[in-house]
């Protein structure tokens, strides 16, 4: 909690002195004057965000002894330095709004036996920031819970997820002091949040989310989403149409102008996160509820669309909302079957839509200035650069393969080692190649995901392995080059084993380049928030490739928490990130209000 009894500001800040410039920042990191000391020299800083960068950036270039120290400066959670009350303002406060302070002596032991344990393992306390990624506090059962699972981390790992708290805390404790907090963020988690408690059975008595194309869970989350849109945001026409999509439309100035179409999917895998296709639903629908706030006309309409079906859980079939806004939507689908033999007719029947009006879904690509799409990044890279906004440069083209490698069963004590036709070392080395071949390349990757032996045995040498092959790349020709790579050295494998391999083609997708001008436009709007422009590629499948057949498109990426990891329940972003995100969506609309004539 900041001790200053006026706010701070980046006036005091940038017109001090260095030793000043220390003393105003005590306490954003603990014990450790020396961080901003390195960012004084950064100065004039325009923004907060760029101040938080300075400061970031100051402990990356420190070195690993000075990160060390840096962490070894902060105390142990509920430790002696608590008992002793010898704790800082800042780490009293955080501490004990967190319960730390209140312990029942089973919880204090497990806290002190997991500190000593950590401590063993990697020679550092264990650092969290207690408050949380909206800020108002983790429980006691939330703290301990990750304190045990990131025990498990290699070294490594759990070194750069100790600074990530620390730059956490940091960014909290600033916000404090600036008296400052993420309105906007904080709203658009809230709303994460509600949309979260919709859940299938199954999977909700667990805590788990689970949302797949038109559950009750799915409807209800739609029903929200236009709730919302209508009563809440000030859109001025809100739908569900007929293959589950929520759309809203902000009318510009003249209703008939032209519209910036974005949007994303609602829709998760089994046991998901909570951002993962929502996060590009509600930051457009925030800033929508800010232009009409303020009774604000654009000279271009905005349609936020909340696309029904991504994932592919359900139904073997993706992209069904955004699918059939580019008249993609095969009619063939309506007679497949999920698990329990429901057809997607059905369900469509069940939540009250009419397949008959989906081909007059398609989209007429002249009413539309573009596509843009906000996604959580789904990776490490942002994590590990300590940035918040990434801008994708292209959404990767895929080949997917299924193949099989058929060897000879044989005794696994009598047969030989250089007599064996082995189908699981010829499909290990298929691995390794892979491996090899992508990594020679940039921005190239390759993925065996699924490797079987049917029917296998403990002594009895693989006579058959099963595979999958996954490659992605920026663009098709790279995609491809590595690709006819692999295979060669396949059949290069096969012959030199003896056995045989049989692999076929099982989908291709095209790369989605972003549009030059959107880019920039995302790039320009990142830059204006006073962060450094990171240009990246996406290699997951969005929404966005979809609409790319039909309009110019390009897309924004926030940081995820934990490494990044998406398609899981520790999927996760803080308010603060979420906030720089509607900000920069605001800045990509007032970008484009100022070139309309």
């Amino acid at each position: 909690m900041s001790t200053m009894s006026t706010p701070l500001t980046l006036a005091q800040l940038n017109g001090a002195d260095q030793a000043e410039f220390t003393a105003l920042l005590a306490g954003t990191y603990e014990h450790s004057p020396w961080v901003a000391e390195r960012a004084w020299d950064h100065r004039p800083f325009a923004t907060l965000a760029a101040l938080k960068q300075a400061l970031v950036q100051a402990v990356r270039e420190a070195g690993a002894d000075a990160q060390l120290r840096l962490i070894r400066a902060h105390p142990e959670l509920a430790g002696k330095a608590m008992v002793a009350q010898t704790l800082t303002a800042e780490s009293t406060n955080e501490q004990g709004k967190a319960g730390l302070t209140q312990c029942t002596p089973d919880e204090f032991a497990r806290i002190q036996q997991l500190n000593a344990a950590y401590n063993a393992k990697f020679g550092f306390p264990f650092i969290l920031a207690v408050r949380g990624p909206r800020g108002l506090g983790l429980d006691k059962q939330q703290i301990i819970a990750t304190f045990a699972r990131r025990l498990q981390h290699h070294p490594d790992v759990e070194h750069a997820e100790a600074l990530r708290n620390i730059h956490r805390i940091a960014e909290i404790r600033l916000a404090d002091k600036f008296g400052e907090q993420p309105g906007q963020g904080h709203l658009v988690w809230d709303w994460a949040e509600a949309l979260a408690a919709h859940s299938e059975p199954g999977y909700a008595e667990r805590g788990e989310l689970t949302v797949t194309y038109l559950t009750p869970a799915h409807r209800a989350v739609a029903a929200q989403l236009a709730s919302r849109m209508r009563d809440e945001c000030g859109f001025d026409e809100v739908t569900i149409d007929a293959v589950g999509n929520v759309v809203g439309i902000y009318h510009g100035a003249d209703a008939a102008a032209p519209r910036l179409l974005t949007g994303s999917h609602y829709d998760t895998v089994r046991n998901g996160g909570k951002y993962d296709g929502r996060l590009g639903i509600l930051v457009p629908m925030a800033v929508v509820r800010s232009l009409a706030q303020a009774g604000r006309r654009l000279p271009f309409g905005i349609e936020v669309v909340g696309f029904s079906e991504e994932e592919g859980q359900r139904y073997k079939a993706v992209f069904l909302g955004s699918g059939a806004l580019i008249g993609q939507f095969n009619p063939a689908w309506l007679d497949q079957q999920d698990a329990d033999g429901v057809t997607m007719r059905q369900a469509m029947a069940e939540a009250g839509l009419d397949p008959a009006g989906i081909p007059a879904l398609k989209r007429d690509p002249s009413r539309y200035l573009g596509f843009v799409e906000v996604h959580i990044e789904q990776g490490p890279v942002l994590n590990e650069l300590s940035l918040p906004l990434g801008v994708v440069s292209s959404i990767n083209g895929s080949l997917r393969y299924l193949g099989e490698i058929t060897g000879m069963a044989s005794h696994a004590g009598t047969t030989p080692m250089d007599r064996r036709r082995d189908a699981a070392a010829a499909a290990a080395e298929l691995v390794l190649l892979a491996e090899r071949c992508a990594s020679a390349v940039p921005d190239v990757v390759a993925t065996v995901g699924m490797l079987q032996v049917p029917n296998g045995s403990i002594n009895v040498v693989p006579g058959r392995c099963s595979f999958s092959l996954d490659v992605r790349a920026t663009t098709d020709a790279a995609r491809d080059a590595c690709a006819n790579d692999i295979l060669d050295g396949l059949r290069a494998i096969g012959e030199r084993r003896c056995v045989q391999v049989r692999i076929e083609e099982a989908m291709r997708v095209p790369a989605a380049p972003s549009d030059a001008a959107w880019q920039a436009r995302w790039a320009q709007a990142v830059a204006g928030l006073g962060l450094p422009v990171h240009t990246m590629p996406s290699g997951a499948g969005h929404d966005a490739m979809k609409l790319h057949e039909l309009m110019p498109q390009a897309m924004l990426f926030v940081r995820g928490e934990n490494g990044g990891i998406s398609h899981n329940p520790l999927e996760s972003t803080s308010s603060h990130d979420m906030d720089l995100c509607v900000s920069a969506f605001q800045s990509l609309i007032d970008q484009l209000a100022s070139e309309q004539p």
